[in-house]
């Protein structure tokens, strides 16, 4: 597996996991039987070396999430020539992030990052141009960020130097599978969260107390739901450690309910871009961590 790193590497090329598992039946008895065998070993030589796999040249099979707004991403094309991706121009589309995120370089004078959980949300916020009057880059994770997402958030941020803010379903979901694994990593993968952690990002919304302050429309909690936030309260580092998010998980809980972003739609199509945004903009400071 090593090799074929190298290989790659050498070559400039890449080989999905799926990929590099079917290569691995030319090594005779070297080979794997099955991909959790090779999966395991990528996993052990990213640990060894202390690097990502995206690195060695594997590189994950699903996409990476979209982007709009205030940013330049400068890429290469085959021969090695830059190109310079300006994602003001996709109009009613949206920049999509490539697996492979290492060697982007970016160009942006935006205030923020909104990294937002469902498609339907970042079309919305496309839609009414708020990356211009917001001046920020919106990114859409399409649910749990994929690796190559939550890298790219962290490249980005680190590079631009500027906030990162989580616009999620104010449910357990979103909360502890969104949320928690875009700014603190996956308990999978704990030897690779440098990389793919976002530290600085801030939860923005949907929070427990948006539902009193916007008499927001809400679904009842599910089973699955409460023994997620009971489990978060008493198990969950992250939770632990931030009493703010203690508040938030026992409110929800007292309330009985979860909320999800389009429920602002109550209030008439705009009513996000508007009113609800610029609002928690202004106060920041109240963002839960």
């Amino acid at each position: 597996m090593m090799a074929l790193s190298k290989e790659l590497i050498e070559t400039d090329d890449m080989a999905t996991k799926r990929e590099a598992y079917y290569i691995s039946k030319n090594w005779g008895k070297a080979g794997f039987d099955e991909q959790p065998e090779s999966d395991t070993i990528m996993d052990d030589i990213e640990a060894m070396f202390g690097v990502n796999r995206e690195q060695l040249k594997f590189v994950p099979e699903e996409k990476g999430g979209d982007v709009a707004g205030q940013l330049i991403v400068v890429d290469k094309d085959a021969a090695g020539k830059k190109l310079r991706i300006d994602c003001t121009k996709f109009g009613s589309g949206a920049y999509s992030i490539p697996v492979e995120v290492e060697d982007l370089e970016f160009e942006s004078k935006a205030k923020f990052i909104l990294a937002i959980e469902t498609a339907g949300m970042f079309q919305r916020l496309v839609k009414y141009d708020y990356w211009k009057r917001a001046d920020c880059i919106l990114i859409s994770m399409g649910g749990v960020p994929t690796r190559a997402c939550r890298r790219f958030i962290r490249r980005l941020s680190d590079s631009l130097k500027i906030p990162v803010y989580a616009f999620v379903d104010g449910d357990p979901y979103g909360y502890f599978n969104i949320y928690r694994t875009l700014k603190v990593g996956s308990g999978n993968a704990a030897h690779l969260n440098a990389f793919f952690c976002v530290p600085q990002a801030s939860f923005l919304g949907v929070t427990p107390q948006d539902i009193k302050d916007y008499d927001l429309p809400t679904h009842p909690l599910k089973e699955v739901d409460i023994k997620r936030a009971k489990d978060a309260l008493k198990n969950d580092p992250f939770v632990k450690h931030h009493q703010e998010w203690q508040i938030a998980i026992n409110q929800m809980l007292n309330l009985g309910q979860r909320v999800e972003q389009q429920a602002f739609a109550k209030h008439g199509l705009d009513f996000v871009v508007n009113e609800y945004l610029p609002y928690k903009l202004k106060h920041s400071s109240k963002f839960l961590p």
